[in-house]
């Protein structure tokens, strides 16, 4: 598959979405809609070296495909990362900001006939958020979906009234944020206890001993994470190939 070429995109609106993260908005002039798959990413050349390899950066998409030419990216302050540095404190709205994309195959699945875990940390929530809403609005069939979102407090909670509101909204979607290093009125501690208390819980309803309820599962966040969660996925009796990562960091 051919890469798509550099375009320039213009930043048309800036939101904080918390203390340390805020939401860009990229309008593509030059075309009438920027067409994308839910879960895609695009990789930024910014003007931070002369090295384009130490230039480029890439973040999912957190809007999802609605037929315009607008875009939107999630992007929480990294200290000493060059790159968060100049879009926090060099990018205003009306900048241009020269990008690639869309690209990458973390995807949703041509039909969705078994539950999705989509399991995520911080701002690993982006593409996930672009699925579940295009899930919603092109009334895709499903079946369970989970959404197993790890942060540290609560005010590190990204587009939290917007998952609980979507929670009422799409059928047997469930959003699970927990909470690391702060009680709360949620669930406590680290993502893996909640995925693998379901999968424990639903394939001991299975008819037949021994066998699983099908399943794939979505990881997105810290490497640390990812690879915690994919041991015990295998663990849990599923396939490597049931499993599909996207990175950060």
């Amino acid at each position: 598959m051919p890469l798509e070429p550099w375009r320039i995109g213009t930043v048309i609106r800036i939101e904080d979405e918390t203390y340390n993260t805020r939401r860009y908005f990229i309008q593509v002039n030059e075309l009438d809609s920027f067409d994308f798959k839910a879960g895609q990413f695009v990789t930024l050349d910014l003007p931070i070296h002369e090295q384009k390899n130490k230039r480029w950066r890439s973040y999912s998409i957190a809007s999802w495909p609605d037929g315009t030419n607008v875009y939107e990216l999630l992007i929480v302050l990294l200290e000493g990362g060059a790159g968060t540095t100049y879009l926090f404190n060099e990018v205003k709205i009306g900048s241009d900001l020269i990008f690639r994309g869309p690209q990458g195959v973390f995807i949703l699945p041509e039909n969705i006939e078994k539950d999705l875990f989509f399991i995520c940390t911080g701002t690993g929530i982006a593409p996930f958020r672009s699925m579940l809403n295009f899930i919603k609005l092109h009334q895709v069939s499903h079946q369970n979906l989970y959404l197993i979102y790890g942060c540290r407090t609560q005010k590190d909670l990204l587009y939290f009234d917007e998952m609980k509101s979507l929670e009422n909204e799409l059928d047997n979607f469930y959003f699970m944020p927990t909470l690391s290093r702060e009680n709360w009125d949620g669930p406590i501690g680290y993502v893996h206890n909640l995925y693998e208390e379901i999968c424990k819980t639903n394939n001991a309803k299975c008819e037949t001993p021994g066998d699983l309820k099908p399943a794939r599962f979505y990881l997105c966040g810290w490497k640390f994470m990812i690879d915690d969660a994919r041991k015990n996925i295998v663990e849990l009796g599923y396939d490597k190939k049931d499993i599909h990562l996207e990175l950060y960091g």
